[in-house]
């Protein structure tokens, strides 16, 4: 039997809400710290299935979430597509030719970089009880090639832009390229037991809107048809951050299932933008869970009442913050659970 997570992707409205956390397995855990210190580098555990599966693992035994969401990252892809992936303390992750000054036939693709990632969804399905969805994801193709382009992350995307100007035939290779492996990639994941998926767009909200037309909406549309051919019943989330007034757009064009809300987003016009009767993940805002503040409870219960007829998944505008102490996740779940709506 589907979980209530997956009921509501598919567009189905209960009496109880469904929650889960973006970037829920991590470092505000102390059992992960704990892993960490024993095993290494964040890129290692990602490689490492069974660490990664203990991992996705570690906030669904505390906590009981309705998804767990595979330990991964978005850089899997560009790592397969050939492209050196390192994760420097302190800096980030590093790509390496970054394809500003180097072109991506040069590179070297190596899909086997995939399989311990399919292996550890296959691990974390096999532990999961029924009723609690495998989540699966991908890095949507901008923001994918915004690293790509630049060799690391950056606070505007001012590489992947000015290409997008000065040579958008170049940039069409590249996104055109990510989005043929997140398709293979996402598939993969798929047949490996993840039941959704979430293609995450973090720097969506950098784009003019007729640049977000071509970069955002056109290859995440062209990935959403795919996968719906191949799979026609496992939901897509997706989830453009900073899209805005261009987000109703992006629902109805791409295809997907459920779409994710930033917490820049007034949840009351979310609810009457968008399409009737696609589900709608969010949307509270990751600093005010982390300050623990006295208005966290009423605004949780106004986004729950908000998205209230609609299908509805309670997450975050965006990904935990790390220093998130673990008492306020507790009441944050314990408001989601006891909401009568």
């Amino acid at each position: 039997m589907p979980g209530l997570l997956l009921d509501t992707l598919n567009g189905k409205r209960a009496d109880k809400v469904p929650l889960w956390l973006m970037r829920q397995a991590g470092r505000y855990l102390p059992e992960y710290r704990e892993l960490r210190a024993e095993k290494g580098g964040f890129l290692a555990m990602a490689y490492d299935s069974e660490a990664a599966c203990e991992i996705t693992m570690q906030p669904i035994d505390r906590f009981g979430f309705d998804g767990a969401i595979l330990f991964s990252d978005i850089l899997i892809v560009p790592h397969a597509l050939g492209q050196h992936l390192e994760f420097l303390a302190g800096e980030g992750p590093k790509l390496s030719p970054p394809l500003v000054d180097a072109d991506l036939d040069g590179l070297s693709p190596d899909r086997s970089r995939y399989e311990p990632i399919y292996e550890t969804v296959r691990l974390c399905r096999q532990r999961l009880s029924s009723d609690t969805t495998m989540l699966g994801f991908a890095g949507s193709p901008w923001t994918v090639a915004t690293y790509m382009v630049a060799g690391e992350g950056s606070r505007d995307q001012h590489d992947a832009r000015a290409m997008a100007y000065r040579d958008p035939g170049k940039l069409q290779a590249i996104i055109d390229a990510i989005a043929h492996e997140t398709i293979e990639y996402l598939s993969g994941q798929i047949e490996a037991g993840a039941e959704a998926v979430q293609l995450f767009d973090s720097w969506a909200g950098s784009l003019a809107p007729d640049e977000f037309e071509r970069w955002v909406i056109a290859p995440n549309a062209k990935i959403v048809t795919a996968l719906a051919e191949r799979h026609p019943e496992t939901p897509i989330i997706g989830f453009p951050k900073g899209a805005g007034e261009k987000l109703p757009a992006y629902a109805r064009q791409t295809g997907v299932k459920a779409v994710g809300v930033d917490e820049t987003l007034d949840p009351v016009w979310v609810a009457r933008e968008l399409p009737a009767g696609i589900a709608v993940q969010g949307n509270l805002d990751p600093l005010l869970l982390l300050s623990g503040s006295p208005a966290l409870e009423t605004r949780i219960e106004t986004i729950l009442e908000a998205f209230s007829d609609r299908p509805h998944v309670f997450n975050l505008g965006h990904g935990i913050d790390r220093r998130t102490p673990i008492a306020n996740v507790e009441r944050l779940i314990a408001t989601v659970r006891g909401w009568q709506g």
